[in-house]
């Protein structure tokens, strides 16, 4: 068993970043500095020009076996501690969500409670086939935070986000892909070739049109935040306004490959 700290470990490969959780004593399991770390990742990373993808993926063949409940006797001891744990985890998760590039999850076995948080904050989800998700707060007797429980409705929907609650049983990644909250499915030896080429073809787009892209589609789905809608229309216009969408006219009347820059 290692004793390495519970971090996320940041890298960089071209112009994709990406973000690894590291917790191999409790299968990569989400401790309360682990998402502190990935707020602060998140914020970075978004601000950064010359990154055009973000992964988030777990040490070896583990995703994410869910909260550190070794930590649980200090940071959710009671309701008050409970209550700011999940403010941190909320945070976090809205932080990935509002970053400016694509970001893409890579599942393997457990994708569990915090893990699944983090995983529903992404955009895109591509998995092994022995990815499963879990949600297991009935079973250790903690309130599920219900900004968390949005997240699984607009994944899994209403009736399936119940029984995800209510039962604490595995959703095979194979479900979760026909409900279209898993995007590939792929086998060991193929999933990181397969993140490779989604990857390379995310940061091959214009980063303007997705930026517009990510929030047209948050605000349309949560429907409720005002503020969601006018950034939206600022970044559509910053992205009709931009020398990208001249470079993207102009490829394809010569019938080739555009260059973005993001401006």
């Amino acid at each position: 068993m290692s004793d390495e700290m519970p971090h996320v470990d940041v890298s960089r490969d071209g112009a994709v970043a990406t973000a690894t959780l590291v917790n191999p004593a409790r299968r990569n399991a989400i401790s309360l500095g682990m998402w502190r770390e990935l707020e602060d990742f998140a914020v970075s990373v978004s601000a950064d020009p010359d990154v055009r993808a973000v992964v988030f993926r777990g040490r070896g063949e583990v995703f994410s076996a869910g909260a550190d409940i070794t930590g649980f006797a200090d940071d959710r001891s009671d309701a008050t501690n409970a209550r700011v744990y999940d403010d941190q985890l909320e945070l976090s998760c809205r932080a990935i969500e509002a970053i400016r590039q694509p970001t893409v999850a890579r599942l393997e076995g457990p994708v569990v409670g915090a893990g699944a948080a983090l995983a529903l904050s992404c955009d895109i989800r591509v998995a092994t086939e022995d990815a499963f998700f879990m949600v297991p707060a009935a079973r250790l007797g903690l309130g599920y935070d219900p900004r968390g429980v949005a997240r699984l409705i607009r994944m899994f929907g209403e009736s399936m986000a119940r029984w995800v609650m209510l039962t604490a049983g595995r959703l095979p990644v194979q479900r979760a892909f026909v409900m279209g909250a898993v995007h590939e499915v792929l086998s060991d030896e193929d999933i990181d070739e397969g993140l490779e080429r989604l990857v390379a073809r995310l940061a091959e787009n214009a980063p303007l049109s997705l930026a517009a892209a990510k929030v047209s589609v948050r605000a349309v789905a949560d429907g409720t935040e005002p503020t969601l809608m006018e950034e939206a229309w600022r970044l559509v216009d910053a992205a009709d306004a931009s020398d990208d969408y001249v470079e993207g006219r102009a490829a394809f009347a010569e019938k080739r490959t555009p260059h973005f820059e993001g401006r």
